[in-house]
């Protein structure tokens, strides 16, 4: 999977939007250290359960995976924070070892 391009982020969007649907937004807000994405990158959520872009990979997108889903229920953004220190990311086998902090965002109609 790999970050999403605007052109598409808004096309993708305007089309779930016009079936009626809701689409959850992540972006990434700020990192620090090493992370698996930079500032800015972006993952689509739609209703139908599919996804577009990415916002990191391994543990992290499956934490905002779950943020996402909640999103989408409750229809409420929030702004999350993730540690990739080097204690979580030994533990999960990860090789980062820094943070971002990731918005999820609802958009309807």
């Amino acid at each position: 999977m790999s970050t999403i391009a605007q052109h598409d982020l808004y096309r993708l969007i305007g089309e779930a939007n016009g079936r009626g649907e809701r689409v959850v937004v992540a972006t990434v807000a700020h990192t620090r250290g090493s992370t698996p994405q930079r500032r800015g990158a972006k993952m689509l959520f739609f209703e139908n359960g599919k996804t577009a872009g990415t916002v990191g990979g391994g543990c992290v997108e499956a934490e905002v995976w779950a943020e996402a889903r909640e999103a989408m229920r409750s229809g409420q953004p929030a702004l999350h924070h993730f540690s990739l220190t080097a204690d979580e990311a030994s533990e999960e086998g990860m090789v980062c070892g820094g943070t971002m902090d990731i918005l999820i965002d609802v958009w309807e109609k």
